[in-house]
């Protein structure tokens, strides 16, 4: 995704990478360290016990693997859509969650920029749908490599042939529908909320075809930081605990 936005980007950027990618980079590597150093295999270890000690909905029926593979895949991707959502409206949430927002251009860099406590918190939240859900082990992995995988693309900057993008966007999340979701336009930012696929955006009715504007020309962020363009790693780690940070986000309902 880095080399094909950097030969051939959807949008002009105006601000540079070597401007973006440090913070972007260092909220990433920690991240990274965090996970390794803490929780970092628990959500394949809860399937694990999940699975050993017969918890969870699934392993209440009779399924065949492929059968428990899918309906995992699905419903996790389903938790996932409610979390962003709920991230969005629920002010505590949106502390961390708006670090992500804060990115003033959009690019395959920008699908690694959380905020720390929301990465341990997502990870929780995952660990207990895990156990609810009763999640087949292999689907847990195979999801965390899909949400990755995903994420990345459809955060990128890449300028994929229209006609593509109108096939693919019936089943995946793509660049140009999820940089809907990074406008600075409140209903848009409301909007496209899912990471892999677009069923439940669909499904839900928060899915949003096009912005107002282009696609070339639609602003990204949020209007409160548009002339911050200097949220460094240490001002981006403290901004859920700033005034503005404690916002909450009323005016985005």
């Amino acid at each position: 995704m880095i080399g094909w936005e950097y030969f051939k980007p959807r949008r002009k950027q105006n601000i540079t990478r070597k401007k973006r990618w440090p913070v972007n980079i260092a909220l990433a590597v920690t991240n990274m360290v965090l996970m390794r150093l803490t929780v970092g295999n628990l959500a394949y270890l809860s399937a694990v016990h999940a699975t050993e000690q017969s918890w969870g909905l699934l392993n209440q029926f009779a399924l065949t693997p492929w059968a428990s593979i899918v309906i995992t895949l699905l419903l996790l991707d389903l938790a996932i859509y409610g979390q962003h959502v709920l991230s969005h409206k629920w002010s505590l949430l949106w502390r961390l969650h708006k670090v992500h927002h804060t990115d003033l251009e959009l690019d395959a860099s920008s699908a690694v920029r959380f905020h720390p406590l929301e990465i341990i918190i997502s990870m929780g939240y995952k660990v207990a749908c895990i156990y609810l859900l009763g999640a087949n082990p292999i689907a847990v992995i195979a999801f965390e490599i899909i949400l990755n995988a995903t994420a990345t693309f459809n955060h990128s900057n890449i300028d994929l042939p229209l006609k593509v993008d109108s096939i693919l966007r019936w089943i995946l999340i793509t660049p140009d529908t999820h940089r809907i979701h990074h406008s600075t336009v409140k209903a848009e930012t409301n909007s496209n909320y899912g990471f892999s696929i677009v069923l439940w955006d669909r499904v839900f009715k928060t899915y949003q075809p096009e912005p107002e504007k282009s696609q070339t020309t639609l602003e990204i962020g949020l209007p409160e930081y548009r002339n911050q363009t200097d949220l460094s790693f240490m001002r981006c780690l403290l901004l859920p605990f700033k005034a503005q940070g404690f916002k909450t986000n009323k005016n985005n309902q």
